[in-house]
């Protein structure tokens, strides 16, 4: 077990996607604020996908209660500059216009946020601009002395044991039929404009989520470095059928994507936890990882939480601690092509089915496994991270969270999943938009009731103006013609130490 030094050097942070929402639960069409500064520059406030969909983003911080202060903060900035608009507080997205209508973000005129516009106008292309509109929680982690390897060993176990997040924290188990409109979807319908699976904890992370046919033929393996970067460098740089029938640039000249390879971008790729590094200007993130190594993980699966103010919790933040050491911790032999398509069937079955009783999963040392059995014992694997955190902080708010997230197995009831439908039926005839709407108004009344002192104000205004200012000073030392600049960002070369 780690030294009291080492686990209180853990560092956190988090990047929350909200889409603007109009009071009557259509999606917002307006331009991102002004107030907000620029989209491209501003360091905690900036947009996704679409130019509806805000994503907020924390420093790096020590402490749980820190870090969840500062992403109250930076909500209580935003809602002060949304007038009557209101963060949707569901991952599924609030009534969606149709696909074209969907206004991918806009970053001004210099090449950097030109091709951050062509990229989300390529994934629109590949995915469909609805996909992207989904929203969700990043939580990022680091611990001291841990290597490269060490980082890839967690991944591994969290690959194969993430499906119990899903189970634990999934809130997304009906959308709004907007969302698959024209699509096959496998979905129940629960009332008027509401789909849903009775027992789904994620829909997000399932079928109709953040997938694709062609990234599922990426047979990325997470063994090491080399061989991570290497499958990654491939699907970055070789040329893919379909994308390239739709090409890079229209007759017209305008611009479909950033490349006609499997990704386009990094970003593109796809995965429940990513290895990461802090890139430099300009730099690509897979040269950043080759020459640096990994410097901290992604968790990439965690809905918003509709029943918590910022979308996610204390209680979320400290088993996710726990349960990070747990797979960093424990032994993590190399995956199998056949071990990582196993992985990708639990977390589908668990994603549409989590809350059936009897659920059986398939165990990647071979068999099957019930869910419920397994929960358990990677929960109790949990319990002495938790003891030994609890240790180095003082008190027991981490084995108190972890006690009470693990009754979610015992009472599926208390799953966030289970309890958005159980209200959705008690009181908005099973609406989900219904549902998700009143609990956006009630979150932005409690939000802007909390103190917000002037000088926060003044923070916050001042960030505006300087993101503003550097964006103006990037589009003006530009030189380079786009396709230029395109061409030299895509370039392999530029991927390779």
């Amino acid at each position: 077990m780690d030294d009291k030094e080492t686990l209180l050097g853990i560092r956190r942070g988090i990047e929350k996607e909200s889409l603007r929402a109009l009071p009557g639960g259509g999606l917002a069409l307006t331009p991102h604020p002004i107030a907000l500064g620029s989209a491209l520059t501003h360091p905690h406030i900036t947009t996704d996908y679409s130019e509806s969909q805000l994503e907020l983003i924390t420093g790096v911080h020590a402490g749980v209660d820190a870090v969840l202060g500062e992403l109250t903060e930076i909500h209580q900035a935003v809602y002060r500059a949304l007038a009557d608009e209101r963060l949707w507080v569901s991952s599924m997205p609030c009534g969606l216009p149709t696909d074209e209508t969907i206004p991918i973000g806009r970053y001004g005129s210099s090449n950097v946020g030109r091709a951050k516009s062509v990229y989300r106008m390529g994934l629109g292309q590949r995915y469909g601009r609805r996909m992207q509109t989904i929203s969700g929680i990043h939580y990022n982690w680091s611990l001291p002395g841990v290597s490269t390897e060490g980082y890839f060993g967690a991944i591994r176990n969290f690959r194969r044991e993430g499906w119990l997040l899903l189970y634990l924290f999934g809130a997304s188990p009906a959308l709004c039929d907007s969302f698959v409109h024209g699509r096959e979807h496998g979905l129940e319908r629960l009332s008027e404009h509401s789909l849903y699976l009775p027992h789904a904890t994620s829909l997000r992370m399932g079928r109709l989520g953040y997938q694709s046919d062609a990234q599922a033929s990426i047979a990325v393996s997470y063994n090491c470095l080399e061989s991570y970067a290497a499958s990654l460098q491939a699907a970055l740089s070789q040329p893919y059928p379909a994308y390239e029938a739709i090409g890079v640039q229209t007759p017209g000249g305008d611009y479909n994507q950033l490349s006609t390879s499997l990704l386009q971008i990094e970003n593109e790729f796809y995965s429940t936890i990513r290895a990461k590094r802090v890139i430099r200007s300009g730099e690509r993130p897979l040269h950043a990882l080759r020459e640096r190594g990994v410097e901290y993980i992604e968790v990439r699966l965690m809905d918003l939480d509709p029943f918590e103010p910022v979308g996610i919790g204390a209680d979320a933040i400290r088993v996710l601690d726990a349960f990070l050491l747990h797979c960093l911790k424990s032994d993590s032999p190399d995956d199998t092509p056949d071990e990582i398509a196993a992985n990708a069937r639990n977390q589908h079955r668990v994603a549409a089915r989590g809350r059936e009783p009897g659920l059986v999963l398939e165990h990647w040392q071979g068999g099957e496994r019930s869910l419920q059995d397994w929960a358990g014992e990677i929960l109790a694997g949990c319990a002495a991270h938790a003891e030994a955190l609890d240790a180095a902080h003082g008190g027991n708010a981490y084995r108190a969270a972890l006690k009470r997230v693990a009754e979610r197995l015992k009472h599926p009831e208390l799953c966030p999943s289970a309890r958005v439908l159980a209200v959705m039926e008690q009181d908005f005839d099973n609406s989900h938009v219904g549902f998700i709407r009143h609990q956006s108004d009630a979150t932005r009344a409690a939000l802007l009731a909390l103190p917000f002192p002037d000088e926060l104000q003044r923070r916050f205004e001042k960030l505006a103006a300087e993101s503003l200012a550097e964006q103006a000073r990037i589009e003006a030392a530009d030189t380079m013609d786009f396709e230029e600049f395109r061409r030299h960002y895509v370039a392999p070369e530029r991927m390779k130490v």
